[in-house]
């Protein structure tokens, strides 16, 4: 799973879900629901399986399983390998398992304008003046908001954000940047804008400005000194992507996104000029409203009375290309008609390598989750400790560390010999070679089993670990249509109990995230797949409250999916204390559990699959949280 730090904002990406439901939707609704295969004689998950595949795929052999490395190519091969053995179809490039997955450098000149009418009168903030647009607006288009909404820690329930923009300023929680309640209730009431605020930075002192003019002169000296070497000031040199010693051109974004297509949500930042004229008409003052969240207090929610209008023009000029490649294959639906429609099931086959300088983070209480109060105060009620104070990222350790080992993990001491005797690879078993693992043994049991009527698609996703980076690009360049996929099943980080029990009996539970977002049906299907099983699975919904402060609906793969209205669920058991360190190791690993949950996957998936009813998108968000018990969800 991905760290929060490592992700750029999505909130933006998420809330363009809902309008694009409400187009594709409605045409996929019939009458009844799916609902669980009756009759089927399934394949059995074995646990001996998964621990021979984790076992190699958390070895030291392929280091760490990080893009861009022989140890991640060593692991596709691996999975390449598996599915040609029990002959599932190769749908990547040139008839291979392996679909490439462009990282595209660009430099991007911002010529976006916001249009702003209130009281009245009408200003246009352009790009750089009082308004900042990201490098990643992508495709040009004029949005007309239907609203403006200031959104503080709390909204009602049922408030409806589509075709509106959000406004937030400063609700971003203290620690890794951009994980904030505000945020997540945008997201889950579907705004399709965000406006935040950003001060404008304080003038330069004349010393600050003499040292900045010092510092462009001798920038320009190195320029023209290098261009001389090369004979001349236009002489640049040729950059043939890849040789030795050829660092890639400096660009403004680097994404796998589809930088021609319109993004679904628009998002830009203003200083204080914009919204003093932003709320000029409203009852509350830009001034007085920042003065009362500078103090500390919860500003309810309240409509702003403006009318906003963007236009995103942003010109990409691309630079530098980097491959690397997700591991998909198929299995052909038995069904004439319906083969042309899919269930997708997918995981994360990379992990975050090794130290170059041969240190290696250990185990630390502090990896485990954060929680929400309502949740730390139910961890203490139950006699247990919590491990952490509850609220956002950053927040310490409950006995006023940041856990026993310090930081993100005690590193290993300076040694000049660690390089031959010290652990610095992270070997990911958890994160996310259980995934990955399980994912092998869905595949198996499609491939020798019952074959349902729909096809059945697995996708192993590169560069999780680098910002969701192969579940972006399939999902802008999607290996299988993206309107013939019914539901997309992600699995990441299933072989571990949360925090190691600590704070709690997790040793029967699994997290279910986003199943209830896009389709009631989703959610209703696993929950009553579960029941079916031999023994059932305790379904822990606690993670998919939009105020969980981890927000891991944004932080694995499905979320690319969700992004496109495709209903999705993310199956996890959650963090723990060896969550991105190089003790995550497959001796941990409990196996008998990690073949229940893939087994529950496979069964929910395969009666998706082999039924010609479809999941209605109905699109209500989310509606299970802490507390939710596992029960379906009327309509």
């Amino acid at each position: 799973m991905a760290s929060y730090s490592r992700q750029f904002v999505r909130v933006a990406v998420a809330a363009a879900a809902a309008v694009l439901l409400a187009a594709t939707g409605s045409a996929l609704v019939e009458a009844q629901a799916p609902q669980p295969a009756k009759g089927v004689k399934y394949s059995q998950v074995s646990p001996q399986d998964l621990k021979d595949w984790l076992t190699y795929l958390a070895s030291d052999e392929l280091q760490g399983r990080q893009i861009y490395t022989e140890g991640y190519g060593l692991a596709a091969g691996f999975i390449s390998e598996k599915l040609r053995s029990w002959g599932v179809k190769p749908i990547g490039s040139n008839g291979t398992y392996l679909q490439i997955v462009k990282n595209r450098g660009y430099n991007v000149t911002r010529n976006s304008t916001v249009t702003v009418e209130a009281g009245g009168q009408t200003k246009t903030f352009k790009h750089g003046d009082h308004v900042t647009f990201p490098t990643t607006g992508f495709g040009k288009q004029t949005r007309a908001f239907a609203g403006v909404q200031y959104v503080g820690n709390s909204l009602a329930p049922g408030t409806d954000l589509k075709n509106r923009t959000a406004v937030m300023i400063n609700a971003a929680g203290p620690g890794r940047g951009g994980r904030n309640v505000a945020g997540n209730l945008a997201n889950a009431a579907g705004a399709t804008g965000t406006i935040t605020f950003a001060p404008a930075p304080p003038a330069p002192t004349p010393q600050e400005a003499a040292i900045a003019d010092a510092l462009a002169k001798a920038q320009q000296a190195l320029t023209d000194a290098q261009n001389a070497a090369r004979g001349g000031r236009g002489a640049a040199p040729a950059f043939p992507g890849g040789g030795r010693g050829n660092a890639l051109p400096t660009a403004d974004v680097t994404t796998v996104y589809d930088v021609n297509a319109p993004a679904g949500t628009v998002s830009f930042s203003g200083d204080e000029t914009f919204f003093d004229f932003l709320l000029s008409a409203s009852d509350v003052k830009f001034a007085d409203l920042r003065a009362r969240i500078d103090k500390g207090e919860n500003v309810p929610s309240f409509a702003i009375k403006a009318k906003v209008t963007v236009n995103v023009d942003n010109k990409y000029d691309q630079v530098s290309q980097q491959l690397a490649h997700n591991v998909v294959g198929m299995i052909e639906g038995s069904d004439p008609k319906l083969k042309d429609t899919y269930v997708v099931f997918g995981a994360h086959l990379d992990h975050v390598g090794y130290s170059a300088v041969g240190n290696g983070n250990v185990g630390s209480p502090s990896g485990c989750r954060n929680r929400s109060q309502a949740a730390y105060d139910a961890v203490k009620a139950a006699g247990k400790v919590p491990v952490k104070a509850p609220g956002g990222p950053g927040a310490p350790a409950a006995g006023g560390g940041r856990g026993a080992a310090g930081g993100r993990g005690a590193a290993a001491a300076p040694d000049p010999s660690r390089f031959d005797k010290g652990d610095f690879i992270s070997n990911g078993a958890d994160d996310d070679g259980s995934g990955s693992t399980a994912l092998l043994g869905v595949a198996k049991a499609f491939a020798t089993g019952p074959r349902p009527k729909r096809s059945v698609v697995f996708v192993w996703h590169v560069g999780e670990e680098a910002g969701l980076l192969g579940s972006h690009y399939n999902a802008d360049f999607p290996i299988v249509p993206n309107e013939k996929v019914q539901t997309v099943l992600n699995m990441d980080m299933v072989g571990r109990d949360d925090c190691d029990d600590m704070e709690g009996d997790y040793t029967n539970s699994v997290f279910i995230v986003g199943a209830d977002r896009i389709s009631t049906d989703l959610h209703n299907i696993i929950v009553e797949t579960n029941k079916t099983m031999v023994k059932p699975l305790g379904l822990d919904y606690e993670m998919n409250d939009p105020t969980d402060p981890e927000s891991v609906y944004t932080r694995s793969d499905h979320y690319s999916y969700a992004a496109k209205g495709i209903p999705i669920a993310f199956f996890t058991t959650g963090l723990h204390p060896d969550y991105h360190r190089v003790t995550d190791a497959v001796e941990k690993i409990t196996f008998p559990k990690m073949a229940r949950i893939t087994q529950l996957v496979y069964q929910t998936g395969f009666s998706i699959a082999n039924t010609d009813k479809v999941l209605e998108r109905d699109n209500k968000g989310p509606r299970t949280g802490f507390g939710s018990k596992p029960e379906t969800i009327k309509k």
